[in-house]
């Protein structure tokens, strides 16, 4: 073994962070009792969705977040779908890469996500939740654990692998034996993106048609999430 895959778990704080666990269950729990409300920029985004399901790349988008010093990092991300019967976005992510490091500083992120069969732009603001098999929320955990058993064996694989960003290891270390397909690795993470405004722009039409959807303080009841929605110029 390579000296880079050798500290992968020296490097790793695989530690259960109690704290932020609970954070995330509270608040989550919390919105559970409020009722949950789809979003109106679901129906347009499912029918892009359908509409380009013939192109693979069309599961693919653009996920941005916040650097410590302030500048942006962005990297292309897998649509996993929503996490039960709320409007937050699922994706997968490593523990020990960059992003996770990121989010704990700053969990404000965007996606942008294209779609070029129908020629339309979705920008998807919002805040990032990790989550791992420490979190404090039942729902979730078993969300964790069904992604993990959904994907790949090759994308599994890939969790096994040296240190992401450190030194090239060697070959040999990107074979690793191949992991339990039911119970996820520490380093396997999935990723809600709670979304907080949406910008949708359509591309074809004269002129183009621009809609911003933006969430709204709850109702005077405090029962459920509204969204305001206004056309604008493209």
């Amino acid at each position: 073994m390579s000296s880079a895959s050798s500290t992968d778990s020296s490097q790793l704080n695989l530690q259960p962070n109690n704290d932020s666990a609970n954070a995330v269950a509270k608040k989550l729990d919390a919105d559970e009792t409020a009722g949950q409300v789809i979003a109106p920029w679901r129906s347009p985004l499912a029918r892009a969705i359908h509409r380009n399901r013939a192109q693979p790349f069309s599961r693919y988008f653009q996920l941005a977040t916040v650097r410590p010093d302030g500048t942006p990092a962005n990297r292309t991300v897998v649509f996993r779908g929503f996490w039960a019967d709320s409007n937050q976005l699922m994706m997968i992510g490593d523990r020990r890469s960059e992003k996770i490091e990121q989010i704990a500083e700053n969990p404000a992120a965007e996606a942008c996500w294209y779609f070029a069969k129908t020629r339309e732009q979705f920008r998807l603001c919002g805040q990032l939740t990790v989550v791992t098999a420490d979190t404090a929320h039942t729902g979730l955990v078993d969300a964790h654990q069904r992604l993990w058993q959904q994907i790949s064996d090759s994308a599994r694989a890939q969790f096994c692998w040296p240190y992401p960003k450190a030194p090239r290891a060697d070959d040999q270390d990107f074979s690793p034996p191949s992991p339990d397909e039911q119970m996820p690795p520490p380093q396997f993470c999935l990723l809600l993106l709670a979304v907080d405004s949406v910008d949708h722009l359509e591309l074809r039409g004269e002129p183009q048609n621009r809609h911003l959807y933006t969430k709204t303080a709850s109702s005077a009841q405090g029962n459920s999430q509204q969204w305001q929605v206004t056309a604008v110029n493209p």
